[in-house]
């Protein structure tokens, strides 16, 4: 009969601590850890190849140097050409060095003039009107992809001195009927694509040469 009556005792016992474990309330779900997610930021948008070269030819025509810095390749830099083959004696500028030149009075020599063989020496600005800029380059007659359009005595170089590089091409193919188009003119600008990203390493004038 003892027997009985603890073992009925016991048994009451742990009902009891039973109920009393499941009344305890359980933390509200906002309460509880949760793995924080960090926000990966936006992918700044990868300008395509026709928009980069868009860019650069409406810095250049607002003679933008700040805006056009954005755009040089990093470590090459830019070199400036005044014909199609492009050489080493080129003169190159860093990303950097671009804002201040068309307030610079130093005098470059940027090449030889074709024909006569005298040294282009110019002030940066003089360069700009006569072998950068020298038309309306972003209202072309024609434009293309690397592709040649302006077609002189002159080599293309470009993609032999800029290994995987792509150009694009503003042309026109002339102005005064009584040259009968000897007085073309074309602006190509030379792009290095690295990372998804375009970077201009080159800027090359071309035109009729002998």
């Amino acid at each position: 009969m003892k027997e009985k009556g603890l073992y009925l005792f016991v048994l009451i016992g742990l009902i009891l601590s039973s109920c009393t474990r499941s009344q305890t309330p359980t933390p509200a779900a906002s309460t509880l850890p949760r793995a924080t997610l960090t926000p990966t930021p936006q992918a700044t948008k990868t300008l395509t190849l026709e928009e980069t070269a868009s860019h650069v030819i409406a810095a250049l025509a607002a003679e933008n140097f700040t805006t056009l810095a954005e755009v040089v390749h990093p470590t090459m830099s830019v070199r400036f050409s005044p014909y199609a083959y492009v050489l080493d004696e080129h003169l190159v500028f860093k990303a950097e060095d671009l804002p201040g030149l068309m307030e610079s009075d130093a005098v470059n020599i940027w090449g030889m003039y074709d024909g006569s063989g005298e040294p282009i020496e110019l002030t940066f600005n003089d360069y700009y009107d006569e072998f950068v800029y020298s038309a309306d380059f972003a209202n072309p007659e024609q434009m293309a992809v690397d592709e040649r359009i302006g077609d002189g005595n002159s080599i293309n170089n470009i993609h032999e001195y800029y290994p995987g590089s792509v150009f694009v091409e503003y042309h026109f193919s002339g102005f005064d009927e009584q040259y009968g188009g000897m007085d073309w003119e074309s602006l190509r600008l030379v792009f290095i694509q690295e990372e998804g990203s375009w970077f201009l390493v080159g800027i090359v004038h071309d035109e009729w040469t002998i």
